[in-house]
This record gives C-alpha cells, sequence and structure tokens, in this order.
C-alpha cells in the first residue's frame, strides 16, 4: 500500500503530531493527498517548548491549523511512578485525551508516525497503540527513517535533518520517581547545551547529578567546555560528569 492509496482509503483523519520527522512528513503528506487531516499536539511536561515552537511553525508552513492540547502528565502516578513499561501508561493517557477531542471534533480514526524502522517489540508504548485503534501509515506502507529524511528533503520540510529526540522523562533511569522539578532541570540544561553549538546530546538524571552524554564528534570539544558547563548546570545539580562511553548518533 502506498500513503496515496492509504489516504484515499482514509480520507478524514486526526494525526498525534509531534513536530518530529516522521509526524510531520506523515502531515505533509496526508495535505498533498487531499485529506481532511486534523493535527493534534499534546503539550505536557515531557516536551520540551523548542518542540512546540517547531510544531507551530511546521503547522503554519504547511498551512494546517494544530489544535493544542494540554495535558498533566505529572499527576499521573502510573507515570510518574517510572515502571519499565512507563511508555504504555504514557501512550495510554495522551492517545486517549487526543481521541476525546477528535471525536468531539468529528474525527473518529487517529494516525500516528510510527515508521517502519520502528522496533515496536521492546517498546511498551507501541502495545497501547494497538489497543486505543491507532494506525501507523508509514508503517503500514513500508516507510523506513532514511526514507521519510530523504522524502522530506525532496518535499522541502524543515524536519528532514532534525534529530530525533525522545521525551524528557527518557532522562530519568527506570524507577526513579519523575517530577516536574527533574524535567525542569533536564530541559533547561539541555536549553543551555543547545545555546552553545551542541546538538544530539542528552542530559540524564543520575540522583542528584547530571550524566552528560555526546557524540564522538562533539566529546573532545565538551571536555573543553566542561568548566563553563559546570557552573551553569550547578544551578540543577549536585554534580555533572561526561559519559566517558560516546553516544551514537541519532537515526
Amino acid at each position: 500500500m502506498t500513503l496515496e492509496e492509504f489516504f484515499e482509503e482514509h480520507p478524514k483523519i486526526a494525526l498525534a503530531f509531534s513536530g518530529g520527522v516522521d509526524s510531520s512528513y506523515l502531515l505533509y503528506a496526508a495535505s498533498r493527498c487531499g485529506a481532511d487531516v486534523a493535527a493534534y499536539y499534546v503539550k505536557s511536561q515531557f516536551q520540551p517548548e523548542f518542540e512546540l515552537r517547531d510544531a507551530i511553525g511546521l503547522t503554519r508552513k504547511l498551512g494546517v491549523r494544530m489544535r493544542l492540547i494540554e495535558q498533566d502528565i505529572v499527576s499521573c502516578a502510573e507515570v510518574t511512578a517510572n515502571p519499565p513499561d512507563r511508555c504504555y501508561y504514557c501512550k495510554k493517557h495522551i492517545m486517549g485525551a487526543i481521541r476525546e477531542r477528535s471525536c468531539a471534533d468529528g474525527y473518529a480514526l487517529i494516525i500516528d508516525g510510527t515508521n517502519a524502522s520502528d522496533d515496536i517489540s521492546d517498546r511498551p508504548g507501541y502495545k497501547a497503540l494497538g489497543e486505543e485503534g491507532i494506525l501507523s501509515p508509514l508503517r503500514i506502507c513500508g516507510l523506513t527513517k532514511a526514507e521519510i529524511r530523504r522524502l522530506s528533503h525532496e518535499a522541502g520540510l524543515p524536519t528532514w535533518d532534525k534529530p530525533a529526540y525522545a521525551c524528557l522523562a527518557t532522562r530519568i533511569a527506570s524507577g526513579e520517581q519523575i517530577t516536574a522539578e527533574k524535567l525542569r532541570a533536564v530541559e533547561q540544561s539541555e536549553d543551555y547545551l543547545f545555546s552553545l553549538g551542541f546538538t544530539d546530546f542528552r542530559v540524564r538524571v543520575r540522583g542528584n547529578g547530571a550524566l552528560l552524554q555526546f557524540t564522538a564528534e562533539q566529546t573532545e570539544r565538551a571536555h573543553e567546555r566542561l568548566p563553563e558547563i559546570e557552573k551553569k548546570l550547578a544551578e540543577y545539580f549536585d554534580s555533572v560528569t561526561i559519559d566517558p562511553k560516546v553516544r551514537e548518533k541519532s537515526v
């Protein structure tokens, strides 16, 4: 099946939209195919502000209205307990919010940006998608991440080379309580590192300290700038350490 055939079969859909590579291309494709698509962005403490700005910018570029849904995800005890299957409870919560809003708007079918490269075997969040009846056109049509980036580039989408950016909750080790304070510390720390020109990195919470993970190309510069990084991040953490194991580049 092609995306054109998918949207011909499903001409009216709600899109769980994040502003990332996959959902942005899916929004573009749906619009280009003439589908009646409504983009729903869920803003919670798990998403940094720049993701919302990117999402707004992309929908404006495509001339598509974006519906904003605000969720207090840290009020969900099953999520903040941070069990190994946290993503399952989070996806159920988020998709439930989208379904409630989209059904009220007249959109019964919800799609998301899961692609053919995603390994769904060990990701609890994907189980929730199946239970909620969410369809994943990119996966159904066999489109891989590399193909989506190529097609996005050809379409002139600014997201074609956007690094993968997992939600802020992934920075906190499984089993450690998630709090709004920890999430803010991570977001502000990562904002600072972005301002220094670093890309494709992570600030992970380890107790009261921060573990910084950089790709091989950035590690030397990170060590050179460690004193100023430590000074800034001392506002949020008791200690700052650069992980000796380099981070693999995001796909």
